[in-house]
C-alpha cells in the first residue's frame, strides 16, 4: 500500500548549502513517531526527474523540500500548480512542471503539494552547509515537522 503523504528532499550532500534538502528530510524522518511512519514516504535524490511524477500515484499530500538562492530567509512556503515550463526539457525540472507532466500522464490533477524552499548562500563543491545556512534549516524543520504531523 502507497503511503498517504511523501516528502521529497532533493539536493546535493557535497555541494554545501545544496545539502539543505536531504538534511531537512532526514531530520523529519527522525522525528516522525513509529506510529507514523507507515503513512509517510520519505525520498531523496539530487534533482527531481521526471520519472519522480510516478512518485505521486495514491498520495493525499506532498511536501518538496530543496535549497534556494532566490527565496527569503530562513524559508518560504508556497502551494505549487501544475505549470508547463522548460524545466521539463533540462536537468533542472521544476515542482509545477513535474506536476503537471503527472496531470499529462495521469488525466488527472495531481495531489495537493508544497514546496518547502529553504534558504541557501554557498554551493560550492565540497564545502559543508553553511552557519547561516544551518541556522535557515532548523528554521524550516520547526515549520516541516507539525506539517508533517498533521498531514498525516
Amino acid at each position: 500500500m502507497t503511503p498517504r503523504i511523501l516528502v521529497l528532499g532533493w539536493g546535493n550532500l557535497s555541494r554545501g548549502d545544496d545539502a539543505l534538502g536531504p538534511l531537512c528530510l532526514a531530520a523529519l524522518r527522525e522525528q516522525l513517531p513509529a506510529t507514523l511512519q507507515d503513512r509517510v514516504e520519505f525520498l531523496e535524490d539530487y534533482q527531481l526527474q521526471i520519472e519522480h511524477a510516478l512518485d505521486l500515484i495514491g498520495r493525499q499530500r506532498v511536501l518538496f523540500i530543496d535549497a534556494s538562492l532566490s527565496c527569503p530567509a530562513p524559508f518560504e512556503v508556497t502551494k505549487l500548480q501544475a505549470t508547463q515550463d522548460a524545466s521539463f526539457t533540462t536537468h533542472a525540472l521544476s515542482p509545477q512542471a513535474l506536476l503537471q507532466i503527472y496531470q499529462d500522464v495521469q488525466g488527472e490533477p495531481a495531489p495537493p503539494c508544497t514546496l518547502l524552499a529553504i534558504r541557501g548562500e554557498k554551493f560550492e563543491l565540497g564545502e559543508p552547509p553553511s552557519a547561516a545556512a544551518l541556522a535557515h534549516l532548523k528554521r524550516a524543520i520547526s515549520w516541516a515537522a507539525p506539517w508533517l504531523l498533521m498531514a498525516c
